[in-house]
C-alpha cells in the first residue's frame, strides 16, 4: 500500500503556471509533474556526490599503439602474443 502525505508548499507564481501548462500538453496531472521533477532533481544530486577515488597504476611508455583494439581482447592478446607480450 503506497502512503501519500498531503502538503502545502509555496512556488513562484510564474514556475507554477509552467508547470500546469507543462503538465497540460504531456497530459499529466500537476502532482505528477512536480513528483518526478523533484526524483530527478534527487537523483541528479546523488550522482554529482564526491565518488571514492581510486588510485590507478600507470606505467612509461608509449600510450596504446596503432592496431589495438582495447575493446577487443581476443585480438589484444593475439598482438601480445605475436610481440612477445608486454615489454
Amino acid at each position: 500500500m503506497l502512503l501519500c502525505m498531503r502538503t502545502t508548499i509555496q512556488l513562484d507564481d510564474q514556475l507554477l503556471l509552467e508547470a500546469k501548462q507543462y503538465a497540460a500538453q504531456t497530459g499529466r496531472t500537476l502532482k505528477a509533474v512536480i513528483e518526478d521533477a523533484l526524483r530527478e532533481a534527487l537523483t541528479r544530486t546523488e550522482a554529482t556526490r564526491p565518488q571514492t577515488r581510486v588510485p590507478l597504476k600507470t606505467f612509461r611508455g608509449r600510450g596504446v599503439q596503432p592496431g589495438v583494439d582495447l575493446d577487443d581482447t581476443s585480438s589484444l592478446l593475439d598482438l601480445m602474443e605475436r610481440d612477445g607480450g608486454p615489454a
